[in-house]
This record gives C-alpha cells, sequence and structure tokens, in this order.
C-alpha cells in the first residue's frame, strides 16, 4: 500500500515541498526572521515565491544573513554592490525598499520591544485557523494584512501592500491558510 501525501496545491516541486512542509505557515515569533520574510516577499511582488526561494541563499549572503541593523547601514556601495549581484532580484525599488524597510523596522523594534509583539497584534496574538478546502478559494489578502499595510506605510515602510502583508502572515504562521485536506493543516497551531 502506497500511502500519498496530500498537500497544498501551490507545493509542486521539491524546493517548495520543503518549504511548505517546514516552515509556511509555522508560528513564528523571531525578528530576524519575520525580517527575513518582509524583504523576500517585498522582492517577490510581481514573481513567484518558488523564483525567491531559489535566490533565498543568495540573498542571505546579499543582506548579512537579514541582520537588520546591517542592513539599514547600507551606504549607495552597498546599493551599487547589490545592484550586481545576480544571485537576487536587481530591481533597484526592491533594494531600496529593504534598506529603507531595515531602519523603520529597528525603529518599530524600538517602540514595542519587538517586531514580532508589533506584528502579531494585528491578529490578538493568536493563529488564525482558516478552513479552506480548495487553495483557489484561499484570499489575496484579508481585513488584517489591510490594516497592517496601512500601518506599515504610515511608518514609512514600503513594498507592503494587503497582498504582501498576507503572504508575511502565512509565512509566519499568523494564519493557518493550508487547505484543510493537507497533513500540514492539523499539525500547525
Amino acid at each position: 500500500m502506497v500511502f500519498v501525501v496530500k498537500r497544498c496545491e501551490w507545493a509542486t516541486d521539491n524546493l517548495l515541498k520543503e518549504y511548505h512542509d517546514t516552515e509556511w505557515g509555522v508560528p513564528l515569533h523571531n525578528d530576524r526572521k519575520l525580517f527575513e520574510f518582509l524583504i523576500l516577499d517585498g522582492a517577490q511582488a510581481g514573481l513567484s515565491w518558488s523564483v525567491i526561494l531559489k535566490k533565498r541563499d543568495a540573498y542571505r549572503k546579499a543582506f548579512d544573513s537579514f541582520d537588520p541593523k546591517k542592513v539599514a547601514s547600507y551606504t549607495r556601495a552597498d546599493m551599487r554592490r547589490l545592484l550586481k549581484n545576480k544571485g537576487i532580484v536587481r530591481n533597484q525599488q526592491k533594494i531600496e525598499s529593504a534598506i529603507n524597510n531595515a531602519k523603520c523596522f529597528l525603529k518599530v523594534k524600538a517602540e514595542f520591544g519587538s517586531f514580532d509583539k508589533y506584528v502579531w497584534g494585528f491578529i490578538e496574538h493568536k493563529t488564525i485557523r482558516n478552513k479552506y478546502r480548495r487553495w483557489q478559494d484561499t484570499p489575496a489578502y484579508s481585513d488584517e494584512s489591510k490594516d497592517m499595510s496601512k500601518d506599515l506605510k504610515k511608518r514609512g515602510f514600503s513594498f507592503v501592500g494587503p497582498t504582501i502583508c498576507y503572504a508575511i502572515m502565512q509565512s509566519a504562521g499568523m494564519v493557518n491558510d493550508h487547505i484543510t485536506s493537507c497533513f500540514r493543516y492539523k499539525q500547525v497551531n
């Protein structure tokens, strides 16, 4: 007898399956990892997540392991270096956004004690457990992601529209959007 693992439909190749099975939707309370998703989800705008996952290691190297203090101190020379890096998405607006968002991230962290406390506040610090049976029923954004987007923009962040914020919420386990038949649905709290 062959046991077939049922996953969310978007987990189609080995890289996406690994990400789906080990990270996506797992409640995340680590500021550096939250910063990583802020940068990666912003870089994804207009692209597929698969493209970004393939470039993830290059992003880690290029952006000092997603250390927000280091990224916030990047200079024009760092910007030129990043624009020449073939391992990442070489989009000037997205790179400028990453540097800007690092500065904003540090301000939020100083105000709230952690970015984790701030961002999880949009969902009252408890994972929203959705019950979608089909991936196509999963929304692109939610009221909470719209509120998050509005507040982040007010604080000076960029590349943080409601859809990107919802992707961050999914990645960080703020929402459980595994379809109900997925083996991860019941495993993720």
